[in-house]
């Protein structure tokens, strides 16, 4: 029964979940690995995971911790700047529109994680704040300021594109 139900959960929440951690980390061969290893400790752990109230979030938050674990092992992280474009990263992909990753790369660290969990992950605001182990008014205001952001950057960006 074990294998089954995690093999089910895997492929209805795969996506999903890489889609997430690619809002995240906007690289797509990072995201795959970081969510193929957390699938891999789930399975290892399925019967803690299947239990959890939102085993999607627990995938997603493994996913981002391993990345953390990975940076602090190498002692430095390579921001992308603006010369690099993300939408080379995750072309092909689909679901994820290149401009809005463009866009959410360029919000804080904490505010991306609110987004993907709210968001892309569609998790109520408790489920959330536990998730990433913050208050539940902390999730609502990052989540007030990222949307805030990315309204601008996006209203902007599409007017441009209307007036052209």
């Amino acid at each position: 029964m074990g294998q089954l139900e995690f093999t089910e959960f895997y492929r209805a929440e795969r996506d999903r979940c890489l889609r997430a951690v690619l809002a995240v980390v906007g690289d797509r061969q990072l995201a795959e690995d970081l969510v193929s290893e957390a699938f891999t400790r789930a399975w290892m752990s399925w019967q803690k995971v299947r239990r959890h109230p939102a085993p999607r979030a627990w995938i997603v938050r493994t996913a981002l911790n391993i990345r953390v674990s990975w940076w602090r092992r190498r002692r430095r992280e390579v921001e992308l700047g603006d010369a690099h474009e993300v939408s080379d990263a995750t072309s092909g992909d689909r679901g994820v529109d290149p401009k809005l990753l463009a866009v959410l790369r360029q919000l804080p660290q904490r505010q991306r994680e609110v987004i993907v969990f709210r968001v892309f992950l569609d998790l109520d605001t408790e489920v959330t704040a536990q998730a990433l182990g913050i208050a539940r008014g902390t999730v609502t205001a990052h989540l007030s300021r990222a949307v805030a952001t990315l309204r601008g950057h996006l209203v902007t960006e599409q007017s441009r594109e209307g007036r052209a």
